[in-house]
């Protein structure tokens, strides 16, 4: 049972919490359960948050790349698209290995825009231009037909660099992406 004291230090923490919107019997209940139930309200709001405390990993899907396209010419970033296909091996392992890190780390949110095209998904997709396409059309109006493939482009939709094809040397894969991202970067900053 918890003492007097720390009942009190429990209700000063709890009570701003509360303010916030939990109701009185929360706060009761917890005042009454301790620090076990103190935790794990505190576990249970927090936890939406945790996907976001350190940028999320995952490339999200394209979705509209004019406004992509805003976005990159006011911050003056390239814009990295992976495209990829259900059940590709090597597109898992660019994924898992090489672009997800680079999502999490700040440094690359400040370098480059991710973004992941379906090749043959019907999924619905703005181009550049704003015309409404699928990512298996834009998949195709890019010219990809192998994949992984990444390739930079800038706010108008002009390809920047060489495209990076295939998966065929992981070891010095980074290096190749790293250096096709500064020179897209460098382009867009001129």
């Amino acid at each position: 049972m918890a003492s007097a004291l720390s009942r009190e230090a429990m209700v000063s923490f709890v009570m701003p919490v509360f303010k916030s919107g939990l109701n009185a019997m929360m706060v009761k209940i917890m005042v009454g359960q301790g620090k076990a139930a103190l935790l794990a309200l505190i576990l249970a709001w927090m936890a939406p948050t945790w996907g976001y405390a350190k940028g999320s990993a995952e490339v999200p899907l394209a979705q509209d790349f004019s406004f992509e396209a805003k976005v990159a010419e006011a911050d003056r970033l390239p814009i990295l698209v992976m495209f990829s296909r259900p059940n590709c091996p090597y597109c898992t392992r660019v994924l898992k290995e090489f672009l997800e890190p680079m999502q999490r780390n700040a440094e690359y949110r400040g370098k480059v825009i991710m973004r992941q095209v379906k090749v043959g998904s019907r999924a619905k997709l703005r181009d550049f231009s704003g015309g409404l396409t699928t990512h298996g059309e834009f998949a195709k109006e890019s010219g990809v037909g192998m994949v992984p493939a990444i390739k930079l482009y800038d706010s108008w939709g002009n390809v920047l660099t060489e495209p990076l094809v295939g998966l065929s040397t992981p070891d010095y894969y980074g290096g190749f992406l790293d250096q096709r991202i500064d020179e897209a970067l460098a382009k867009v900053r001129k």
